[in-house]
């Protein structure tokens, strides 16, 4: 899927960065054709022309798009210790106009499965986090940022990967860049800096938390991150540093830190940023700010000689592109860069992602491991570290009973597919969804009908109606003869149209009704279609949702009710199950039979 424009125009680079002093809605979306001349340094002592010529080209009204990898901090400090660089250290395209942002052409979208692997063991991770908290206890360090790649074979088109890797991390800071040599696909939420005439502003990006599985949960988890001392420490050790780094090009006094402490809701996970903005001097240059600023040390540490000093004993390679800085030059001068994580880079059929973290004196190897899983979530299948794969476009679903005129339970199934736009990012106008959902009973004033509700990424909705035969008055169960992987990934914690997980536990007995489901600590979740009630020790009881299944409307309120309450059940516990019931808010409840018996 190369895209192309009606006018024949081939894209080879793609912009889609926030204007991060706006409200948070305003983007600028720009394509680019080829460009009019490529700007490239290989060595450290090229890089400064490169980004000479880069501000010379913007003044006179030309757009620059390109990167420079973290291997170019030589290039501003001899004191930066880096490895050899793979590429270029700096590269940046010239245009003379922008190109309107390209259709997507979802038939061509196919992106197939990337086996991403890592070359880090577990005991490698955990011996280096103690080396680096040595170094903390001896005072060479504060905190230091250790990364380690991930890598992968890919056959697919780059365009339709980075359309899939934006489509699952939207709202940050997204570049596709095509060099011919390699290309640059970077769907970051974080900004290095924005610099427009004398305002400069650097918003550095540290604490990470895990989205929760529901609204009260994910507050909690956004709350928690704010106030946790570790967390806390570790942005206002980097907020410092930017302090220190911008005050080289600001006028005296200028800097200060308006806004501290930050939660920022991704698909995956909550990240906590702090903004930090100066006035610039007269005369400062594009390279002094890079001279000032480079690397950001949100993906150095503290000291940043130290930082980097440690970074490149412990990490054997490269890190590229990855930390290193994508952006704009707009014509003027006007330059927004990202920080390049969540980022990937191809050369060939070579795929390379890095992922990382803060470490600070009170980090814990278990909770540090954990973090990297969340971060690498956005690749897709939920960021475990068997194979990942970016994923197609999805859409939100709710599916409701439409009986004689009335949608059962329709405001509760609102409010769950409004939770799940927030957390997706997709837009939301209850006003409209209710008038579709109107339209849709008013068409059926009698019988029994399935609805499903969807909703798309641009937040238009639509509804469809079926036949709904009688519900049995028994069913079958199945159990899951394996451990279900994604039952910790938002796509079972939010209901969605991207259901191949649980396709893949479809029932292979004769009259089976549904598979019972079970995740990788032995504990009992859902079925594929339902929630699970079972009668154990004289009481009905359901999972509760840290196990990892769907806030289900029947469930939640038989919960309310009083008819259900929530307790962790194993598979080691089926044998004194009394009695199973499938729930869900279409069918109701339903007596089962699980298959075999468990007994």
């Amino acid at each position: 899927m190369r895209l192309r424009l009606p006018d024949a125009h081939f894209v080879q680079t793609l912009i889609d960065f926030a204007e991060p002093r706006s409200d948070g809605k305003t983007r600028l979306r720009a394509a680019f054709g080829a460009p009019s001349r490529m700007l490239v340094a290989r060595t450290p002592d090229e890089v400064r022309s490169v980004l000479e010529a880069v501000e010379a080209l913007s003044r006179e009204g030309r757009w620059c798009v390109g990167y420079l990898r973290y291997e170019a901090a030589a290039a501003f400090d001899p004191a930066f210790a880096v490895h050899a660089s793979e590429g270029p250290l700096a590269w940046f395209g010239v245009h003379d106009a922008t190109l309107p942002w390209p259709l997507e052409d979802a038939s061509d979208g196919f992106v197939p499965a990337i086996e991403w692997q890592s070359a880090l063991s577990r005991a490698a991770f955990d011996r280096n986090m103690q080396a680096i908290h040595s170094a903390i206890s001896n005072g060479e360090l504060y905190q230091l940022n250790y990364t380690a790649p991930l890598s992968a074979k890919f056959r697919g088109d780059p365009q339709a990967l980075f359309m899939a890797l934006q489509r699952a991390q939207p709202n940050g800071y997204a570049a596709f860049i095509d060099t011919d040599e390699e290309q640059v696909l970077s769907v970051s939420p974080e900004l290095f800096f924005d610099w427009q005439g004398e305002r400069i502003l650097a918003r550095p990006m540290k604490g990470t938390a895990p989205r929760g599985a529901t609204p009260a949960e994910d507050e909690a988890l956004a709350l928690q991150l704010r106030t946790v001392p570790k967390e806390r420490a570790e942005n206002v050790m980097i907020v410092d540093l930017i302090r220190n780094d911008l005050s080289r090009v600001a006028q005296p006094f200028s800097v200060r830190v308006p806004r501290l402490f930050h939660t920022e809701a991704l698909p995956t996970v909550w990240q906590m940023t702090s903004d930090v903005e100066a006035t610039v001097r007269e005369g400062v240059s594009l390279v002094d700010v890079f001279a000032a600023l480079f690397p950001c040390g949100s993906i150095t540490g503290a000291p940043k000689v130290s930082a980097m000093r440690m970074i490149h004993a412990l990490e054997p390679e490269a890190r590229g592109v990855y930390c290193g800085a994508v952006g704009v030059v707009r014509p003027g001068g006007h330059a927004t860069f990202n920080v390049p994580i969540r980022t990937v880079t191809l050369r060939g059929t070579d795929a390379r992602c890095g992922i990382g973290s803060g470490i600070t004196a009170d980090a814990r190897a278990d909770a540090e491991w954990d973090e990297w899983r969340h971060k690498r979530a956005f690749l897709g299948k939920g960021g475990t570290p068997a194979p990942v794969a970016a994923e197609p476009p999805f859409d939100l679903l709710e599916t409701l009973a439409l009986v004689n005129g009335h949608l059962r339970d329709a405001p509760a199934h609102l409010a769950r597919m409004r939770n799940a736009a927030a957390h997706f990012g997709f837009p939301w106008d209850e006003a409209l969804v209710a008038q579709c959902l109107h339209r849709l009973s008013g068409a059926h004033p009698t019988g029994a009908r399935r609805v499903r509700l969807l909703l798309d990424a641009q937040g238009q909705p639509r509804a469809e109606a079926f036949a709904m035969d009688a519900a049995p008055a028994r069913v079958r169960l199945q159990l899951a003869t394996r451990a279900f992987d994604e039952a910790d990934s938002d796509f079972s914690r939010f209901k969605t149209t991207r259901r191949a997980h649980y396709e893949a536990f479809a029932p292979t007995e004769p009259g089976v009704f549904d598979t019972l489901l079970w995740n990788r600590h032995g504990e009992i979740t859902e079925c594929t279609r339902g929630n699970i009630a079972l009668l154990l020790d004289g009481r009905w009881v359901t999972p509760p949702l840290r196990c990892g299944l769907l806030d289900g409307i029947g469930r939640a309120r038989r919960i309310r009710e009083g008819q259900l309450a929530e307790a962790v059940v194993r598979v080691d516990d089926l044998p004194r199950v009394q009695a199973f019931a499938f729930v869900n808010s279409l069918r109701g409840r339903l007596d089962a039979d699980l298959y075999p018996s468990q007994k």
